[in-house]
């Protein structure tokens, strides 16, 4: 038997299960991007929301949008919207059958009609995690007009682009006078709140409508959130435990989490899901501090533990902050250069940086080092240059932004010669690897070009041309000497 609505009521006790009947859902919430991250992530607070509020809170139920591929939404269809979510302890796991997905559809249907659904007035809230890189944002965090996928969405009738989407289906709610659903941006962007308003309403000016850029900077609402949770790539094992804890069910799409969880959102007006239900959801006056302390100490030293890792031989996050050198290279990164901004007492960050590791070291996390070193060039700016520049000015070391930067380019550079073994997911990509092919030899000029590209490093550092040649010498040494033996160095 398959997981199903008709297979809930054969799940054995140990396994935690919807507390309402999923039939009876409706849609409340609209998501964009029906990926891993929100199943472990949104749909469960959701979930917990749903069951606190009882009948109420059946009207709180998702439609989750699959962005780019339709596998995951049809497969979700297939299973009446049901997946197992493995809790991955240290000391063992636990599973929870999800069930907060009222439907789930494909952005690239023609029937769907994403514009539609947004405007319904039954919809409060439209949530989005479709990646940094998803917003097609410039280094200082505006909406890039050149960006072909975003060119494309002002030429075309179907938007394909958040922006683009949001943008069709806000048009709609101002032409029949209703009121617009709340946003909330739940990605790795800074300010993600303001930033996704500001790229709607730029979109929408790009295409000739200035009333309605208007419009939304004064009715809609975008609060900023403030997401983390680690949710490895789903494997094989997964199925395999997935089968096991639920007494020989079988679920084609369960995945695993860890156990942290932390959702922090600035307080709104109106309807909304009773999220608080679950531990780790927090409504708060300014999210930018725990945004700022998580962007930097947890997304930009796992930065720093992939890219490394890789060129040390490491496959996943945990293998990298368990090896003793690169640990301590992270750790100290992680609380001493990446806590530049961050307005946090120093016993909190201690602690939050203690947390840190002990998450990266879980054994029952297979988080791929290849993955998390996706993107990076969408990623640099907001995560580890701001910060960087922060010390370079107090007159702080930058030595882990150093190696970081340095690591980076040469996954590019090993990358170009077809020597580096995983694969190398970027934006950016083609022109990385042009410029590494066109200075194979000459480390100091690959650097210099890299740093050139204001649309990923912002503005010249402090003292930029000493910050391209200490790069440059870091790029050299990771080239000409063993990884592991520099690393040892480097930590003591």
């Amino acid at each position: 038997m398959f997981l199903n609505r008709s297979a809930l009521n054969r799940i054995p006790p140990t396994v935690y299960g919807p507390t309402f009947d999923p039939g009876s859902l409706r849609t409340g919430i609209v998501h964009l991007g029906c990926g891993n991250f929100h199943r472990a992530h949104q749909v469960t607070a959701t979930q917990a929301a749903i069951g606190a509020q009882g009948d109420e809170g059946l009207g709180w139920g998702v439609t989750s949008v699959a962005m780019r591929r339709p596998e995951l939404a049809r497969a979700l269809c297939e299973q009446d919207n049901l997946y197992t979510l493995l809790t991955r302890e240290p000391s063992g796991t636990v599973a929870s059958v999800m069930a907060a997905i009222h439907e789930a559809v494909f952005a690239g249907d023609t029937h769907v009609g994403l514009a539609a659904r947004i405007a319904d007035p039954a919809v409060k809230i439209v949530t989005l995690t479709v990646t940094a890189s998803g917003y097609h944002l410039t280094a200082d965090e505006t909406l890039d007009p050149d960006a072909p996928e975003i060119r494309a969405d002002l030429k075309g009738a179907t938007p394909r682009t958040a922006a683009g989407i949001l943008a069709a289906g806000l048009s709609l709610v101002r032409q029949r006078g209703t009121v617009p659903p709340v946003i909330l941006c739940c990605d790795n962007v800074s300010r993600n709140g303001r930033t996704l308003r500001q790229a709607v309403m730029d979109f929408v000016a790009l295409d000739g409508d200035d009333g309605l850029a208007a419009w939304i900077g004064e009715h809609v609402r975008f609060p900023d959130t403030m997401v983390d949770r680690i949710v490895p790539v789903p494997n094989a094992d997964d199925r395999h435990d997935a089968t096991r804890l639920l007494g020989g069910i079988e679920d084609r799409i369960p995945l695993s989490a860890e156990p942290w969880f932390q959702w922090i959102i600035e307080r709104f007006d109106g309807p909304r899901p009773m999220w608080e239900a679950h531990p780790g959801t927090r409504f708060v006056g300014d999210v930018e501090v725990f945004e700022r302390a998580k962007l930097q100490m947890l997304n930009g030293t796992h930065m720093i533990l992939a890219y490394v890792g890789a060129l040390a031989g490491v496959n996943t996050i945990s293998d990298a902050a368990c090896d003793a050198a690169l640990g301590t290279i992270a750790a100290r990164f992680m609380r001493y250069e990446q806590t530049a901004g961050v307005n946090l007492p120093e016993d909190e960050m201690d602690r939050y940086a203690r947390d840190l590791m002990k998450r990266f070291r879980n054994p029952g996390i297979v988080h791929e080092v290849e993955r998390i070193g996706r993107n990076g060039s969408a990623k640099m700016a907001a995560r580890i240059i701001r910060p960087m520049r922060e010390n370079l000015e107090a007159g702080r070391s930058v030595e882990g932004a150093t190696l970081l930067i340095a690591s980076w380019i040469r996954w590019f550079a090993l990358h170009e010669q077809e020597a580096l073994e995983i694969a190398l997911a970027d934006p950016r990509a083609d022109v990385l690897r042009r410029i590494c092919a066109d200075a194979r030899d000459d480390h100091g000029a690959q650097v210099e070009a890299f740093m050139a590209m204001e649309s990923v490093f912002g503005p010249p550092l402090p003292d930029h041309a000493a910050q391209v040649a200490r790069i440059s010498r870091m790029l050299k040494r990771l080239t000409d000497e063993s990884v592991p033996a520099l690393l040892h160095e480097l930590a003591r």
